[in-house]
């Protein structure tokens, strides 16, 4: 067989691959299916095409009938991953194959479902020579379409069970290409990754790495990491049993500082680099923004108690760090601390192992505004920055408050202030942006901040007295001619003067005429410059604070006059078009998406993510304010307040009504459950009575007869107690038509309360929000009643019962008594025995 390979011809060889594949299918000796499968398999390389549609159907046949031999189920195997695998080997140089050859064939093998359960119960077999290849063909149909078997492995039954089994295997080649399949198997499928983890997947795979050396391990490791990202990454479940499992405790010896002083001396190898890398995207899996506020804060808790904050900002300080991976570990801190006061004390408190020893925020800040340094690495500061003055009032305050003079102050070291100072006036314009928008971050959402700005002093030139901060971002506004300079500056005083009319009234009143200028850029020609149109929007908004923040101190820019300028000057439409021209820009959009600056080079930076949210805000407000009929926004907030206020007074009388109407629904069903006891009391009473009948029926001659006469008279007495009980359950009775005329009330209380419902939703139907929960909880409470008068009515009709079989209990016993009679026995009648007991009363009265 092997010599015919050697020798086939090219130009028959349709034929000859349909002879080989008749014999794989006829031949009755399992040697001869054997060779012919061998035979294939030599050609599946080279001849993909030919192999891969004649042949398929009888490998799939060979699978499932020839399962006890392994060899021949390994040849099958292995010539299906050739046929389906869209590599190139030695053999298929320089050999055309159509485009997408691979994804065709998965489609024909995936088409019917039980091809890939079959598969999955081969991998489930021990024997090498089955697993492996069945994990390689399994890999490749999730390489080639990926969510179609991800799909089919989730209905196969145990299919990701199979597969976790895998991790557990002895063989290394087993293992690691199990480690490869999870990581298709689990890309982008959330199911498959919860049941990933809740198999024991992080205990598993974090073992692994831990065998394999940790951060000096090798591309195993690389490969575990990158599986768990997968597992972590937008799934929420996942990050939750990730964190109470005490999994994050175990990453700290990942970025043991030892190992990392041994990477210095012995230098960072390519392998090294890429591990730890993975490893901070794995920190960043469990800390991102975009996860839910209460899952981030947990991870973040954890990671500050079990040290990992503290190594990630020793990373921060240590020598020879390769610039991406300290670009990850600055974006990785950034997130640990984001939001937490508690990382951000402790992130302010390092201190860099320099001399004279420095704060690790004044170390970034050197870096961000130094232009010689990695573009990928300013960024990335300028994210930590943002980190740790988000909601950090206190952090906030310490920036602002060194731009102010001190006593004792060391003139040597420059502050954080001033760090943003030299920034923001230095003569690269990334570093102008940089700083100014780090420094709006400090004064973000917070007026006493920017009242303290107002007061910050400047000196640039020695001869001269010194000006204010505002007064300086103005003159430099007004000279500088570069884009990103100019927009960086034009959104620090954005957010300066957002929600503070007393920086309001120092911009107007500067004299360096803010107005004019700001008005001359907006209204001037058309430009087709998407950059100057981008200024223009930019003017217009700050134009438009100055608006809707004027508390009128200025004369010559009271709110009247300055919006008489921009509607003479600028004009409502211009002002409106470079407005919306703004916000629908690409650039814009893509910064609104997340607060990381994510850009390729220099040029691209425009936008901050918080200006933006400004932006958002404040633009329709701005556009009501230009028109002089629209409403001030002092007047519409206090409309909104008083809509809001009528809405809460509103809902909390229905909340008074509705736990009302709960509570007599309580006490109505609890004389419900009264009465069905009582009820459930006389079935069994009765059910003695019967049981009782039976035994004098089956009692037999006049001796049994007169041993029962003293449980008849015994029965009398019951029969007298039966009468009493009855007595009690037409009380009871009555008592359900009370409850029964307790629920008409309570259904007459509806209907009212549903009538003044309709008439407060008729008075706030011009209203934007309803008070639909309340109206449904009503309707419920309506359902609840009608159905407790429908459990009444049935109890009603098992009491009636109840009567029948007691009025045929006392046939049964009249019917008796007339037979003892008849033995001649002496029976005194109940009714007799009454009328003795009424003579004897009356002759003792």
């Amino acid at each position: 067989m092997m010599a015919e390979v050697k020798y086939l011809d090219e130009g028959n060889l349709y034929f000859q691959i349909e002879r080989i594949v008749d014999r794989v299918r006829s031949a009755t000796l399992i040697d001869d299916r054997r060779d012919a499968v061998r035979t294939l398999k030599s050609l599946s390389k080279k001849f993909r095409v030919e192999v891969g549609t004649q042949a398929m159907d009888v490998l799939l046949r060979v699978l499932q009938q020839d399962r006890s031999d392994s060899e021949i189920v390994k040849f099958a195997l292995e010539t299906l991953f050739n046929v389906m695998n869209d590599e190139v080997s030695e053999e298929q140089q320089g050999t055309v194959m159509p485009n997408e050859l691979a994804v065709q064939f998965t489609e024909i093998f995936i088409k019917d479902h039980g091809n890939v359960e079959l598969l999955i119960n081969l991998i489930e077999d021990f024997d090498f020579h089955i697993r492996w290849p069945g994990v390689r063909l399994l890999t490749t149909l999730l390489t080639n379409k990926c969510k179609e078997v991800q799909e089919i492995c989730l209905v196969v039954p145990r299919g990701v069970s199979v597969v976790m089994d895998l991790l557990l295997d002895t063989r290394e080649v087993v293992r690691n290409d199990a480690i490869l399949l999870l990581t298709h198997l689990s890309k982008d499928n959330p199911n498959i990754q919860k049941i990933v983890a809740f198999e024991n997947g992080f205990e598993r795979i974090l073992q692994i790495v831990e065998d394999e050396g940790g951060s000096e391990g090798g591309i195993v490791v690389e490969d575990c990491l990158q599986l768990l990202s997968n597992l972590l990454k937008h799934n929420t479940s996942n990050q939750t049993f990730f964190k109470e499992g005490s999994y994050i405790q175990r990453l700290s010896p990942f970025l043991d500082q030892k190992q990392l002083e041994g990477s210095v001396e012995q230098g960072w190898h390519r392998q090294k680099v890429n591990n730890v890398h993975l490893m901070l995207q794995v920190v960043r899996c469990l800390v991102s923004p975009s996860n839910p506020q209460q899952t981030t804060q947990s991870c973040q808790r954890a990671m500050f108690q079990s040290g990992l904050l503290q190594q990630l900002c020793g990373i921060l300080m240590a020598s020879g760090v390769p610039a991406d991976i300290l670009t990850e570990a600055v974006n990785t801190v950034a997130e640990v601390i984001r939001g937490n006061q508690t990382n951000q004390e402790y992130f302010s408190s390092v201190m860099a192992p320099v001399q004279p020893p420095r704060a690790v925020i004044e170390v970034l800040l050197s870096t961000m505004v130094n232009e010689r340094q990695p573009f990928v690495l300013r960024c990335a500061v300028m994210y930590s920055i943002q980190s740790y003055l988000y909601r950090n009032e206190r952090g906030k305050a310490q920036v602002v408050s060194s731009l102010l003079p001190k006593q004792n102050e060391d003139v040597r070291r420059n502050s954080t202030g001033q760090l943003l100072c030299l920034g923001m006036f230095s003569s690269d314009s990334l570093s102008n942006w940089l700083a100014a928008v780090a420094l709006s971050h400090a004064i973000l959402d917070t007026s006493s901040h920017k009242e303290m700005l107002l007061k910050v002093l400047l000196a640039i030139n020695i001869n001269a007295p010194p000006v204010t901060l505002m007064d300086q971002l103005l003159a430099s506004l007004k000279q500088e001619t570069r884009f990103q300079t100019r927009l960086g500056y034009l959104m620090l005083l954005s957010h300066w003067l957002a929600n503070c009319p007393a920086a309001v009234a120092q911009f107007l009143a500067s004299n360096q005429a803010p107005v004019s200028f700001l008005v001359s850029l907006a209204s001037a020609m058309d430009s087709h410059d998407e950059s100057y149109k981008v200024i223009q929007g930019v003017s217009c908004f700050l134009l438009g604070l100055c608006l809707l923040f004027n508390n009128n101190q200025v004369d010559n820019y009271s709110e009247a006059k300055l919006r008489e300028i921009l509607i003479r000057r600028v004009g409502v439409e211009t002002l409106t078009d470079c407005l919306e021209t703004v916000s629908r820009q690409e650039v814009y959009t893509n910064a609104a998406k997340k607060p990381q600056l994510k850009y390729r080079e220099a040029s691209e930076v425009v936008f901050d993510f918080e200006y933006t949210r400004l932006y958002k805000a404040l633009e329709s407000s701005i556009l009501k304010a230009v028109s002089a009929e629209g409403p001030s926004k002092r007047d519409t907030i206090e409309e909104h307040e008083s809509i809001v206020s009528q809405y809460k007074q509103l809902i909390k009388e229905q909340d008074d009504q509705v736990h009302a109407l709960r509570k007599e629904l309580h006490q109505l069903r609890t004389s419900h459950s009264q009465t069905q006891e009582r009820c459930k009391e006389l079935d069994e009473h009765v059910q003695q009575l019967r049981d009782q009948n039976a035994v004098l029926r089956a009692a037999d001659g006049d001796e049994a007869v007169r041993q029962q006469l003293l449980q008849l008279q015994a029965e009398n007495e019951t029969l007298r107690r039966e009468n009493a009980s009855r007595q009690t359950q037409e009380q009871q009775t009555d008592s359900t038509h009370d409850s029964a005329e307790q629920v008409e009330a309570l259904l007459q209380r509806v209907a009212q309360l549903e009538q003044d419902l309709a008439a407060a939703r008729a008075q706030v139907d011009e209203k934007p929000t309803s008070n639909e929960a309340a109206e449904e909880e009503v309707k419920r409470l309506q359902q609840e009643n009608r159905r407790l008068a429908n459990d009444l009515d049935t109890i009603k009709k098992e009491q009636d019962d109840l009567l029948v079989l007691l009025s045929d209990q006392d046939g049964k016993i009249k019917a008796l008594k007339s037979r003892l009679k008849e033995l001649g026995q002496e029976v005194k009648d109940e009714d007799d025995e009454l009328d003795l007991d009424s003579e004897a009363e009356e002759e003792a009265s």
